[in-house]
């Protein structure tokens, strides 16, 4: 018990210093002053892709078709935890009626005190239970998120052969998508590790088949996911808005380019008559929904959320700027990525 507690306030401190220093640069870079437009320039050049790339250069740069990897490894990685941290609450976490009662007065009522801790105090062992069960469901609202991504990189977009990011953007998303499913998790994350070695263990050592693992009552993996309290639901409701929008965004921008030409087109439809970087906003949406369902007092989440926020805000007045320089006729009204504000 000791070593897990070791090791997931470890994790903690890691990814909570990740999240804050990929979070200052670009709040830094983002001040409009003449002293930061230097670093601005840099961090632009770093986050460039596509049709922002203002340099032609192909050094330092990938094709921009690699992001079809960032969700392959994201639906990977994300699988797994989300498999042995579904297994490890059926068979350790047991959610009753007393754990629900509980855990939704101690976790929304009072939990909102812990958000700065560095480790949730477990004194009571039912709302650890629920908060592992609540791990689950945002791994599995990060696969939904993550799958579809992946599916519309393969067959959505049609990517310029031209088109390129700069190998430090891809290396951060390859990051971002392995340090995004861990911080939904973190909670749990060291005894998950442990109880899935004890597992596979029994499997290699004893030679016990995966269904005697596993067990076959499927309705038992799925019902404590049922009892879960409003905050996940509505969480949940907010994160299909989002999935939903960004869904049809994409296809929008996928159905501009029916070759590989590079030739761009002003997008219409959907959001895109409030926003020029809707799919930005729908996705700052989904991250919403996670914090929501996540109940809000998990700080690490809250620094997930606040880079999404950041990272996509830049990106997209980037695109804003970019947009207003190439199309004489673009709609004046339309911001960058929240409606009638900015």
């Amino acid at each position: 018990m000791e070593g897990e507690w070791r090791m997931e306030a470890g994790l903690a401190w890691l990814l909570r210093a990740a999240w804050i220093a990929g979070t200052l640069p670009i709040l830094v870079a983002s001040i409009p002053s003449s002293r930061t437009s230097p670093f601005h320039g840099v961090l632009s050049e770093f986050a460039s892709r596509g049709k922002t790339r203002k340099s032609s250069s192909q050094k330092w740069t990938v094709p921009q078709s690699f992001f079809s990897q960032f969700y392959a490894v994201a639906v990977v990685w994300t699988t797994i935890l989300l498999l042995a941290t579904w297994h490890y609450a059926y068979k350790m976490a047991p959610l009753d009626s007393e754990s629900l009662h509980f855990s939704t007065i101690a976790s929304h009522l009072t939990g909102g005190s812990h958000i700065f801790s560095l480790h949730k105090s477990r004194s009571t062992s039912a709302e650890h239970r629920y908060r592992v069960w609540k791990s689950v469901f945002l791994l599995l609202l990060m696969e939904l998120h993550v799958m579809r991504r992946l599916y519309e990189t393969l067959y959505v977009f049609n990517y310029s052969s031209t088109a390129r990011m700069h190998i430090f953007g891809y290396l951060t998303g390859l990051f971002f998508y392995i340090a995004a499913p861990l911080s939904l998790c973190a909670c749990c994350t060291a005894e998950v590790f442990n109880f899935t070695a004890d597992q596979v263990a029994e499997i290699n050592v004893e030679g016990r088949d995966l269904l005697s693992i596993t067990g076959s009552d499927w309705w038992g993996y799925v019902k404590a996911i049922t009892k879960l309290g409003w905050f996940e639901w509505i969480g949940a409701a907010i994160f299909i808005w989002g999935w939903v929008h960004q869904c049809r965004c994409h296809a929008i921008l996928g159905s501009l380019r029916t070759d590989r030409t590079g030739e761009y087109q002003i997008p219409h439809g959907d959001w895109f008559e409030l926003v020029s970087s809707p799919h930005y906003l729908a996705e700052m949406i989904i991250y919403a929904g996670l914090l929501v369902a996540s109940g809000g007092t998990d700080f690490t989440v809250w620094l997930l959320f606040v880079f999404v926020v950041a990272n996509l805000g830049f990106a997209a007045a980037e695109t804003q700027r970019w947009y207003l320089h190439k199309f004489e006729d673009y709609p004046r009204k339309r911001r960058a990525y929240l409606p009638y504000v900015y």
